[in-house]
């Protein structure tokens, strides 16, 4: 290991938000501690690719790697860890901005108690307000019950009917959590590689609740630290909301499916359908009172519940991912026009 940190970045378009996350760990956001910025893109658009072309060519120390298909981010972000050399693997996502000392204040916060594990810091929306995603509790049933009867969204961020949220607590004191998001999250290489990385059957979307998971089920204790401070736009990379909803909503599955007793995994699953059938009566209701967006985006969830309900099968994943080469050798830059 020759630094401190390798920070894994994987993008998927959105340049103009990748150009701002880069720019940030260049300049003020740029940690004191000795680094890498290990870049891996997933396919992206050619906007993209050619800002990364351009990016690795005029600074030797950022290290760019493309991906002729989409490997998810679980898979990406494993693969980029792989040909990383830091003591520690620092996940951010290309939307998200490092504000100056972050990564120094993670990476002391982790080394205070190395039975955290898994650590992560507190999320701002771009106004300055403060974002929940930083971190969750884990998913139970209750707190799907509460999602699918609409208690969640009738009484958001209470800590009874919306319990996932964590309450009114604004990720403003260090408190040990169920879930580290995985939009800017910290291990050590040491406990990354213990823990496999992030499980590759979630193409993307809880792969962090599963890390997570299997962190506490080793004695670990994931925690946050308010001193590590990032922006993050979220959903940058996401096409439409119903398809980001899709595959969040795979994820779920697949989480539920891996860590609870078939039993268990159906009543969650069938409490995640009765959500999407819930809001989709909602989002008729409102198109007949004629103050509906004309878009469907529930709708198409509701219909589809078998499918994403089966989680991250293989052949999802493939679907997703597209026609692609068997072999991805990602030791070396794939040739980008300029």
């Amino acid at each position: 290991m020759t630094v401190d940190v390798s920070v894994v970045v994987v993008t998927y378009n959105a340049p103009e938000w990748t150009a701002q996350c880069l720019d940030a760990l260049a300049g003020e956001g740029r940690p004191a501690a000795s680094h890498e910025v290990v870049v891996l893109d997933n396919a992206s658009d050619e906007p993209t690719r050619a800002l990364l072309a351009e990016r690795a060519a005029a600074d030797p120390a950022l290290r760019v790697r493309f991906s002729p298909q989409n490997l998810g981010f679980a898979a990406a972000c494993n693969r980029a860890a792989e040909i990383s050399d830091g003591r520690h693997v620092l996940l951010l996502n290309p939307d998200a901005v490092v504000l100056p000392g972050a990564i120094d204040a993670l990476l002391a916060f982790l080394e205070q108690d190395p039975t955290r594990g898994v650590v992560g810091g507190r999320v701002l929306y771009p106004d300055g307000t403060v974002s929940l995603t930083s971190c969750f509790a884990q998913p139970t049933l209750w707190s799907w019950f509460c999602y699918a009867t609409g208690l969640s969204t009738a009484f958001k961020r209470s800590p009874v009917f919306d319990p996932e949220s964590l309450g009114r607590w604004d990720r403003d004191s260090v408190r040990d959590v169920g879930v580290v998001s995985g939009c800017f999250l910290l291990a050590s290489r040491q406990t990354w590689e213990a823990l496999g990385g992030f499980d590759e059957a979630f193409f993307m979307y809880s792969e962090d609740a599963d890390l997570s998971a299997r962190a506490i089920a080793r004695g670990l204790h994931p925690s946050i630290t308010p001193d590590a401070v990032v922006v993050h736009a979220g959903g940058k990379s996401s096409a439409s909301r119903t398809g980001k909803l899709r595959m969040l909503l795979r994820g779920k599955a697949e989480f539920a499916r891996k860590h609870w007793s078939p039993a268990r995994a159906a009543a969650g699953v069938a409490l995640l359908a009765g959500g999407a059938g819930l809001r989709t009566a909602g989002e008729k209701a409102l198109a007949l009172a004629g103050r509906g967006g004309g878009e469907e985006v529930w709708a198409p969830l509701w219909r589809e519940r078998r499918d994403w309900g089966a989680g991250w099968p293989a052949d999802a994943v493939a679907a997703v991912r597209g026609p692609a080469p068997a072999e991805v050798d990602l030791r070396e830059p794939r040739p980008v026009a300029p």
